[in-house]
C-alpha cells in the first residue's frame, strides 16, 4: 500500500483530480438554479392530465430494463475483471494470434467487452418492443438489428484502437506509459468532438440540407444575430427510427452545424426555432468545449489512476495478472472503468442539468416568447412520451436534463 502513495502517477492523479474540480467549479454554470417545488407542481397541473399519466405509465415500463441492464453489465465487468476469468478469456484469445500482446490486448479486450454488452441485447430487444409498442419505434426488428450492429461495430472500433494504443504504449515506455496515455488520451478527446459529427453520426441517420425557405432563413439569421457561426442547417431523417422529436447543434468550428429532425419539422415554426435557440446557447456559451475539456482531464485522470491501481497486489492477484502492463489486465481496467462510470454518472448528470438549464435561460432570452417556449416543451414532453416530473432520487442519478416541469416553471419565472 506504502508504494501506492509514492508512486508518481498517485500524485499526478491527484493533481488532475483537483484540476477537474477547479476547472468544473469555474466553467460549469453553478449559480443557474432550478425553480421551487411550489412553481414545478403548478407547472404539472397546468399539463394534460392523461398526457402526464401516460409519460409516467411509459416511464414504468421502460425503466426497470434498463436498470436490470445497467446492473447486469457492471456485475458482469466486475465478475471478468476481479477474477481470473477474464484474464483466461484473454490468454485463449492471444493464442489465436499466437500469443502475441496485441491479439491478446485487442482481440482479448474487446471480446471481454462484447461479453458484457451481449449479456444486456434480451433487455435492448425488450425495451424495443416497449417502444414498439408504445408508438415511439418506427424501426423493424431487421432495422433494429442493424442499428445494434452499427452501434456493436463503433464500440469495437473505438475500443480496439484505445487498448492498442494502451498496451502499445505500456511496451513502449514500461515505466512512464501513463503519462503518454495521459496526454494522448485527452488529445484523442478533443478530436473526437470535432469529427464526430461527420464520422459516426452519419453511421446511423443520414443527413439532408434543409431546403431554401422562410425557416432555414429564419434559423440562420437566429444563429447569426446570436453570434453563432453555423456552417449548414441539416435535416435528420430520424422519424425511419423513431417518433421522438429532437434538435442539435454539434461539432467545432468547420464543423458546427444545426441539426433538426424530420419529426419535429411538423411542430409551428416558432416552436422549432425555440427548440434551435436552446441548441444555439450550447454553442454560444461553449459547452462543447466545456464538456470536452472536461472528459480530456477525466481521460488524463484515468490513465494516471489506471498506473497507481496497477501497484495494488491484491488486485492483481484477484484478476489473475502479474503486472497491469500485461495485456491480460485489459479485463480489470474494462471493469474499473464500467464501475467507475456507475458512480460518476450522478456527478456528469449535475453537470449536463446545470448547462442545460443555462441553454433554456438562453432561449429564452434570445427569443423573448416565454408562451413560444412553454408550448414547445409541452409538444416535446408529449411526443417523447416524457416522465414530467419524475421521482426526485431518480432524477437526480439518471437525469441529463431539467424536467419538463423545472423547464416550465423556469418559462413562467422569466415571464413574471
Amino acid at each position: 500500500m506504502a508504494s501506492i502513495f509514492r508512486h508518481p502517477a498517485t500524485v499526478v492523479l491527484s493533481v488532475l483530480l483537483g484540476l477537474l474540480v477547479v476547472v468544473g467549479s469555474i466553467l460549469v454554470p453553478w449559480a443557474v438554479q432550478a425553480p421551487d417545488r411550489a412553481a414545478q407542481e403548478a407547472a404539472v397541473a397546468a399539463l394534460s392530465v392523461d398526457a402526464v399519466a401516460l409519460g409516467k405509465e411509459f416511464a414504468a415500463a421502460t425503466r426497470p430494463g434498463s436498470y436490470i441492464a445497467l446492473a447486469l453489465s457492471l456485475a458482469v465487468a466486475l465478475l471478468l475483471g476481479l477474477t481470473p476469468i477474464g484474464s483466461r478469456i484473454i490468454a485463449a484469445c492471444g493464442r489465436v494470434g499466437r500469443g502475441h500482446w496485441l491479439a491478446e490486448a485487442v482481440l482479448g479486450g474487446v471480446v471481454i467487452m462484447l461479453i458484457a454488452q451481449l449479456v444486456t441485447l434480451p433487455l435492448s430487444a425488450w425495451r424495443y418492443l416497449i417502444l414498439v409498442e408504445y408508438g415511439m419505434s418506427n424501426q423493424t426488428w431487421s432495422a433494429w438489428a442493424v442499428a445494434v450492429a452499427k452501434s456493436y461495430g463503433v464500440n469495437i472500433v473505438v475500443a480496439a484502437v484505445m487498448l492498442a494504443g494502451l498496451y502499445g504504449l505500456m511496451r513502449w515506455s514500461p515505466r512512464r506509459w501513463w503519462l503518454w496515455a495521459a496526454g494522448v488520451g485527452a488529445g484523442l478527446v478533443m478530436a473526437m468532438s470535432a469529427i464526430y459529427p461527420v464520422v459516426v453520426e452519419p453511421l446511423f441517420d443520414n443527413f439532408t440540407p434543409m431546403p431554401e425557405g422562410p425557416l432555414r432563413t429564419e434559423l440562420l439569421e437566429l444563429a447569426e444575430h446570436d453570434g453563432v457561426p453555423v456552417s449548414e442547417v441539416l435535416v435528420s431523417d430520424a422519424s425511419v427510427r423513431t417518433n421522438a422529436v429532437n434538435a442539435y447543434v454539434s461539432g467545432l468550428g468547420p464543423t458546427r452545424r444545426i441539426v433538426v429532425y424530420d419529426n419535429l419539422l411538423a411542430a409551428p415554426s416558432e416552436e422549432v426555432v425555440a427548440v434551435v435557440a436552446h441548441e444555439l446557447g450550447h454553442a454560444k456559451n461553449g459547452d462543447v468545449w466545456i464538456g470536452t475539456t472536461l472528459g480530456a482531464i477525466a481521460v488524463a485522470s484515468a490513465a494516471a489512476g489506471i498506473a497507481v491501481a496497477g501497484r495494488s497486489r491484491r488486485l492483481l492477484r484477484a484478476a489473475g495478472v502479474d503486472d497491469i502492463t500485461s495485456p491480460r489486465s485489459a479485463a480489470l481496467l474494462l471493469a474499473g472503468v464500467a464501475l467507475v462510470g456507475v458512480l460518476a454518472t450522478p456527478v456528469q448528470n449535475l453537470v449536463s442539468r446545470q448547462i442545460e438549464m443555462r441553454a433554456d435561460q438562453h432561449a429564452l432570452e434570445l427569443t423573448a416568447d416565454p408562451d413560444t417556449f412553454i408550448n414547445m416543451q409541452t409538444g416535446l414532453s408529449e411526443a417523447n412520451l416524457s416522465d414530467v416530473d419524475p421521482p426526485g432520487w431518480l432524477h437526480w442519478w439518471f437525469g441529463s436534463h431539467p424536467t419538463t416541469a423545472e423547464r416550465i416553471a423556469m418559462a413562467e419565472e422569466f415571464r413574471r
